[in-house]
Protein backbone atom coordinates (compact mmCIF):
# COMPACT_ATOMS: atom_id res chain seq x y z
CA UNK A 1 0.00 0.00 0.00
CA UNK A 2 1.77 3.20 -1.07
CA UNK A 3 1.21 6.81 1.17
CA UNK A 4 -1.97 7.74 -1.40
CA UNK A 5 -3.38 4.49 -0.49
CA UNK A 6 -2.64 4.46 3.14
CA UNK A 7 -4.11 8.04 3.60
CA UNK A 8 -7.13 7.20 1.70
CA UNK A 9 -7.23 4.53 3.83
CA UNK A 10 -7.17 6.10 7.00
CA UNK A 11 -9.83 8.90 5.57
CA UNK A 12 -12.10 5.82 4.89
CA UNK A 13 -11.74 4.49 8.88
CA UNK A 14 -11.93 7.89 10.40
CA UNK A 15 -15.30 8.65 8.57
CA UNK A 16 -16.85 4.82 9.17
CA UNK A 17 -15.77 5.86 12.97
CA UNK A 18 -17.40 9.24 12.52
CA UNK A 19 -14.38 10.70 13.55
CA UNK A 20 -14.17 14.54 11.93
CA UNK A 21 -11.14 16.71 11.36
CA UNK A 22 -12.82 19.91 10.29
CA UNK A 23 -10.00 21.13 8.35
CA UNK A 24 -10.22 17.67 6.23
CA UNK A 25 -13.81 17.93 5.67
CA UNK A 26 -13.38 21.50 4.26
CA UNK A 27 -14.15 21.99 0.69
CA UNK A 28 -10.34 22.49 -0.29
CA UNK A 29 -9.31 19.32 1.16
CA UNK A 30 -11.60 17.47 -1.17
CA UNK A 31 -10.66 19.36 -4.11
CA UNK A 32 -7.10 18.63 -3.04
CA UNK A 33 -8.09 14.96 -2.32
CA UNK A 34 -9.71 15.22 -6.33
CA UNK A 35 -6.73 16.98 -7.46
CA UNK A 36 -4.07 13.95 -5.49
CA UNK A 37 -6.14 11.65 -7.54
CA UNK A 38 -6.05 13.25 -11.22
CA UNK A 39 -2.56 13.91 -11.02
CA UNK A 40 -1.46 10.51 -9.22
CA UNK A 41 0.38 12.58 -6.65
CA UNK A 42 -0.26 13.82 -3.12
CA UNK A 43 0.16 17.34 -2.51
CA UNK A 44 2.59 18.87 0.09
CA UNK A 45 -0.56 20.63 1.86
CA UNK A 46 -0.15 24.35 3.09
CA UNK A 47 3.60 24.00 1.67
CA UNK A 48 5.98 26.86 2.17
CA UNK A 49 9.01 28.21 0.04
CA UNK A 50 11.49 30.44 0.92
CA UNK A 51 10.85 32.72 -2.11
CA UNK A 52 7.30 33.67 -1.07
CA UNK A 53 6.77 35.67 1.97
CA UNK A 54 4.08 37.80 3.02
CA UNK A 55 4.97 41.73 4.31
CA UNK A 56 7.53 42.19 6.80
CA UNK A 57 6.13 42.88 10.72
CA UNK A 58 8.07 43.42 13.92
CA UNK A 59 8.36 40.10 15.00
CA UNK A 60 9.41 38.95 10.87
CA UNK A 61 10.99 41.38 9.35
CA UNK A 62 11.95 39.10 6.17
CA UNK A 63 7.77 38.47 5.72
CA UNK A 64 6.94 35.11 7.04
CA UNK A 65 6.52 32.54 4.11
CA UNK A 66 3.29 32.25 2.50
CA UNK A 67 1.90 29.09 2.59
CA UNK A 68 -0.20 27.94 -0.87
CA UNK A 69 -2.80 25.07 -0.53
CA UNK A 70 -1.28 22.56 -2.24
CA UNK A 71 2.16 21.56 -3.88
CA UNK A 72 3.13 18.75 -6.44
CA UNK A 73 6.69 18.73 -6.62
CA UNK A 74 7.21 15.89 -9.67
CA UNK A 75 4.72 18.45 -11.55
CA UNK A 76 5.78 21.71 -10.43
CA UNK A 77 2.05 22.47 -9.85
CA UNK A 78 0.68 24.61 -7.08
CA UNK A 79 -3.23 24.45 -6.61
CA UNK A 80 -4.58 27.01 -4.36
CA UNK A 81 -8.80 26.59 -3.72
CA UNK A 82 -10.41 29.45 -3.89
CA UNK A 83 -13.34 29.90 -1.13
CA UNK A 84 -15.84 32.64 -1.13
CA UNK A 85 -13.83 34.76 1.21
CA UNK A 86 -11.31 34.94 -1.86
CA UNK A 87 -13.74 37.05 -4.51
CA UNK A 88 -16.34 38.90 -1.95
CA UNK A 89 -15.96 40.08 1.43
CA UNK A 90 -16.81 37.90 4.38
CA UNK A 91 -17.05 39.42 7.84
CA UNK A 92 -15.95 36.28 10.00
CA UNK A 93 -12.12 36.41 7.24
CA UNK A 94 -12.17 40.13 7.38
CA UNK A 95 -12.47 41.32 10.33
CA UNK A 96 -8.72 41.26 11.65
CA UNK A 97 -6.75 43.91 10.78
CA UNK A 98 -3.13 43.51 9.52
CA UNK A 99 0.43 43.65 10.39
CA UNK A 100 1.01 46.21 7.09
CA UNK A 101 -2.03 48.06 7.91
CA UNK A 102 -4.76 47.03 5.34
CA UNK A 103 -7.56 44.95 6.08
CA UNK A 104 -7.43 41.49 6.18
CA UNK A 105 -9.76 41.40 2.79
CA UNK A 106 -7.42 43.28 0.88
CA UNK A 107 -4.16 41.61 2.19
CA UNK A 108 -5.33 38.28 1.07
CA UNK A 109 -5.87 40.03 -2.65
CA UNK A 110 -2.37 41.21 -2.22
CA UNK A 111 -1.10 37.43 -1.64
CA UNK A 112 -3.16 35.72 -3.88
CA UNK A 113 -1.90 38.24 -6.29
CA UNK A 114 1.70 37.81 -4.87
CA UNK A 115 1.46 33.71 -5.95
CA UNK A 116 0.29 34.40 -9.46
CA UNK A 117 3.10 36.92 -9.58
CA UNK A 118 6.01 35.11 -8.36
CA UNK A 119 5.73 31.42 -8.34
CA UNK A 120 5.73 31.10 -12.38
CA UNK A 121 8.87 33.50 -12.07
CA UNK A 122 10.41 30.00 -10.51
CA UNK A 123 9.12 27.73 -12.96
CA UNK A 124 5.88 26.68 -11.05
CA UNK A 125 2.70 26.45 -12.61
CA UNK A 126 -0.23 27.88 -10.32
CA UNK A 127 -3.66 26.51 -10.92
CA UNK A 128 -6.44 28.20 -9.17
CA UNK A 129 -9.40 26.59 -9.14
CA UNK A 130 -12.77 28.65 -7.80
CA UNK A 131 -15.49 27.45 -5.67
CA UNK A 132 -17.64 27.77 -8.51
CA UNK A 133 -16.46 25.79 -10.89
CA UNK A 134 -18.84 22.91 -9.07
CA UNK A 135 -22.43 23.38 -8.10
CA UNK A 136 -22.52 24.64 -4.67
CA UNK A 137 -25.23 25.61 -2.17
CA UNK A 138 -26.43 29.17 -0.71
CA UNK A 139 -23.38 28.88 1.24
CA UNK A 140 -21.60 28.55 -1.30
CA UNK A 141 -19.92 25.31 0.00
CA UNK A 142 -19.81 22.55 -2.69
CA UNK A 143 -22.60 20.23 -3.19
CA UNK A 144 -20.41 17.02 -3.36
CA UNK A 145 -20.95 14.71 -6.50
CA UNK A 146 -17.31 13.03 -6.32
CA UNK A 147 -18.26 11.36 -10.24
CA UNK A 148 -19.09 15.20 -11.54
CA UNK A 149 -16.65 16.76 -9.27
CA UNK A 150 -13.75 15.10 -10.75
CA UNK A 151 -14.62 15.57 -14.01
CA UNK A 152 -14.48 19.47 -13.67
CA UNK A 153 -11.25 18.92 -11.69
CA UNK A 154 -9.40 16.92 -14.76
CA UNK A 155 -10.61 19.64 -17.03
CA UNK A 156 -8.86 22.29 -15.00
CA UNK A 157 -5.94 20.65 -14.09
CA UNK A 158 -5.08 19.14 -17.53
CA UNK A 159 -5.77 22.21 -19.92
Amino acid sequence: MDQFDLEKHFAEVNAALGIKNKRSDSDESYVIDLCDEVLGELALRQHTFDFLRGDPSESCPSGKKLPVDAYYPNKNIVVEYREKQHTESVAFFDRRSTVSGVGRGEQRRIYDQRRRDILPQYGIKLIEISYSSFNYDSKKKIIRNRQRDILVVKRLLLK
